[in-house]
């Protein structure tokens, strides 16, 4: 993520958002901060306003998203417009949203009440494998709709390869790659987003280790490390599979696994 911003700080809008009938129905003021963490070492060398990220178009378009949509509540506010701003200007890479909200009607005297979050674009590898049906088909149209979706980006796709299977051996080979993207998901969301493709796909979960038509894998997400009910990153296998190392090579030989501290290629060294 880039340390250079551009700071919007308080500005005005008048819209209606709140739980209550009356706010959705008079509107009241609310005051937008947006610190865009942008590289603006290219605008600044050039002098040129198409190298940087204009903050007066971006007031506009959040003055008129903000009057044009109605959201209950600030949270749903801030989530939805940091989300369409970063859609909407791929030089932002992260960017925290503040909204405060000074005429709050809760019969106290106050200053104002705010909702403030930071969201950004992360890199995440996934791994890709099938052994039914069409294979490469599978794996093409999951990297499809990947691409297809708003809050995902492909940068990289790997080479398929055929492996044998893991773990329960009477099956057919796989089919194995391996992805780099960008995403807006939060892990768990991407969990859930990837679980959606594999349901399109038919994907049964009977066998573990079993026969399936799709398999996607989230490998690596920034540098996180995260172990709890539903996902583990990096992936537990990732280190010991040569059939996603070696797809994870060709298309980043020197990303680190965040745990081991150690490059792709030191990692399939290991087990070669």
């Amino acid at each position: 993520m880039h340390t250079d911003s551009i700071i919007i700080n308080d500005l005005e809008i008048y819209a209606n958002h709140g739980v209550l009938s009356e706010e959705t129905a008079l509107g009241q003021k609310f005051l937008i901060s947006a610190t865009m963490y942008t590289d603006t070492t290219k605008a600044g060398l050039s002098d040129s306003i198409e190298d940087s990220v204009n903050y007066a178009d971006v007031c506009q378009f959040i003055t008129k998203y903000l009057t044009e949509n109605t959201f209950k509540l600030l949270e749903a506010a801030a989530e939805n417009l940091a989300t369409q701003i970063l859609l909407a200007y791929p030089l932002i890479s992260k960017i925290d949203v503040e909204i405060k909200k000074p005429w709050a009607p809760i019969g106290l005297p106050l200053n104002c009440v705010s909702v403030k979050i930071t969201r950004g674009w992360h890199i995440a590898y996934i791994a890709l494998g099938s052994n039914m049906g069409d294979k490469e088909k599978y794996l093409n149209d999951a990297i499809t709709m990947i691409n297809d979706d708003d809050m995902c980006i492909v940068n990289k796709v790997s080479s398929f390869i055929i492996t044998p299977p893991y773990g329960y051996t009477e099956q057919d080979d796989f089919l194995n790659g391996a992805i780099k993207i960008q995403t807006l998901y939060s892990p768990k969301m991407l969990l859930s987003f990837l679980q959606e493709i594999e349901k399109k796909a038919n994907r049964v979960r009977q066998i573990h280790w079993g026969p399936r038509t799709l398999d996607l894998d989230i490998l690596l997400y920034d540098n996180l490390i995260c172990d709890d009910d539903t996902l583990t990153i990096p992936h537990p296998e990732l280190h010991k599979r040569d059939f996603v190392l070696i797809p994870l090579r060709e298309i980043s030989p020197n990303c680190v696994h965040p745990l081991l501290n150690k490059r792709i290629n030191e990692l399939i060294t290991e087990i070669s």
